[in-house]
C-alpha cells in the first residue's frame, strides 16, 4: 500500500503548466513545509519540505485558490523517478502525487500566517477564555459546580 497524508503550508504559490497536445492537462507543483513533531539533537530544522504534484482539476484548483502560506491537508502516494540533467548527471526524484487536497484552516487564519512568512504557528483565538491560574502542582483548577459537565466523572 502506498498512501501519504500530510498537513503543511505552501512555501510559495503553485507552479502550474499545461501538457502539450490536443487535450491539455493542468499540472501543478508545490512544496509543503510540514512541521516535525520532534527535533533531532543538533539539528535546527523543524520542518520537512516535501515536493507535491497534482494533475487535472486538482491542479486547476491549486492554481486558482492556493497561495504561499496556505495551510492544506493532502492525501496521495509517493512516486519516485529519475532523469538525466543537462550536465549528463542522473537525478533521482521523490514526489507526492496528490489525490485529494483541502484547506486546513479558515481563510482569515491563512491570510494572517501568509503575512508573517507562512510558517508561524497560529496563536489561540482571542475569543477563547483564558484558563484559570494553575495550582501549585501544575494542573489547572476546575471551577466548582461543573462536575456534571465533565465527560470523565
Amino acid at each position: 500500500m502506498n498512501k501519504v497524508i500530510l498537513m503543511g503550508r505552501l512555501t510559495r504559490d503553485p507552479e502550474v503548466r499545461y501538457s502539450a497536445g490536443e487535450n491539455a492537462t493542468a499540472v501543478a507543483r508545490y512544496t509543503l513545509a510540514v512541521d516535525r513533531r520532534y527535533r533531532r539533537e543538533g539539528s535546527d530544522q523543524t520542518a520537512d519540505f516535501i515536493g507535491c504534484v497534482v494533475f487535472g482539476r486538482g491542479a486547476e484548483f491549486a492554481e486558482k485558490y492556493l497561495r504561499q502560506g496556505t495551510k492544506i491537508a493532502i492525501t496521495g502516494r509517493i512516486q519516485t523517478g529519475s532523469y538525466t540533467n543537462k550536465d549528463g548527471v542522473k537525478v533521482y526524484t521523490t514526489d507526492v502525487v496528490v489525490e485529494e487536497q483541502e484547506f486546513a484552516e479558515s481563510k482569515n487564519a491563512s491570510q494572517g500566517a501568509a503575512m508573517d512568512g507562512g510558517f508561524r504557528r497560529e496563536q489561540a483565538p482571542a475569543s477563547r477564555p483564558a484558563p484559570s491560574a494553575a495550582a501549585g502542582d501544575g494542573f489547572m483548577n476546575i471551577p466548582e459546580g461543573i462536575d456534571e459537565e465533565l465527560p470523565f466523572n
